[in-house]
């Protein structure tokens, strides 16, 4: 196929929007489809694509907890991660089209998500450390509070995906429409939102304040997850 051809066929194998926050879903999805069938047209794996992905981002995540915050330096770790978390979309909507989607290939998926889920939060807590004048030291609790929810979150989330695919008789509640609003609403969870606070590295109470308000989004949105989740495999 085509370029074009490739895009329209990636288009008819797109997992469903329900429960996608607003930038994976308007967002990161698109640009994983073009990177996709760029990937298709030159003859890469999903696997490859993975790889890439995780290329992409560690380095960047590196320069966090290594370099001084500038804002030269939040440009470049935001593109970055961005370009990283659409290759990780990018992996799976090939493995669609290809048929190929295997077990060892979602597990090297997660692997690789759940070490970027890790390595993010570990190097802003030292870049906390190294150069930013935290007014009181218990402000490096931080990010190991928003690694633990976040964390938490991911693997909840996985979990209950592989036991409903488990249980066929699971009630998982009436489906509601894939509304623009639930995915704005969503935003907060977004690991998209968090690359973005990135460009504003360089002003250091600016990263914090924006930072700490998605920790604290967290902490109100992942415990009501884990009650819905728990309520639906109930």
């Amino acid at each position: 196929m085509d370029f074009p051809s490739t895009l329209k066929q990636l288009s008819k194998v797109q997992k469903p929007a329900r429960g996608v926050p607003g930038y994976s879903r308007f967002v990161n999805r698109p640009a994983g489809r073009v990177l996709a069938a760029a990937a298709h047209g030159i003859g890469l794996s999903p696997n490859h694509v993975t790889a890439a992905s995780g290329l992409v981002t560690f380095p960047a995540i590196a320069a966090v907890a290594l370099y001084p915050p500038s804002h030269a330096l939040g440009r470049w770790v935001t593109l970055a991660l961005l370009i990283g978390f659409a290759l990780d979309s990018a992996d799976g909507q090939l493995a669609r089209l290809h048929g190929s989607a295997s077990s060892a290939g979602a597990w090297m998926d997660h692997v690789v998500d759940c070490a970027k889920i890790l390595s993010i939060h570990a190097a802003v807590l030292v870049s906390f450390y190294r150069f930013f004048d935290l007014p009181r030291p218990v402000l490096l609790l931080a990010p190991i509070t928003f690694q633990f929810a976040a964390v938490l979150l991911f693997f909840g989330g996985m979990l209950t995906e592989q036991l409903r695919r488990r249980g066929a008789d699971v009630h998982t509640g009436p489906m509601r429409p894939h509304s623009a609003a639930r995915g704005i609403a969503l935003l907060p969870v977004d690991y998209g939102l968090l690359c973005l606070i990135f460009l504003f590295l360089g002003n250091q109470q600016l990263f914090f304040a924006l930072y700490a308000a998605l920790l604290g989004a967290h902490m109100v949105l992942v415990p009501a997850f884990l009650a819905k989740w728990f309520r639906e495999l109930s």
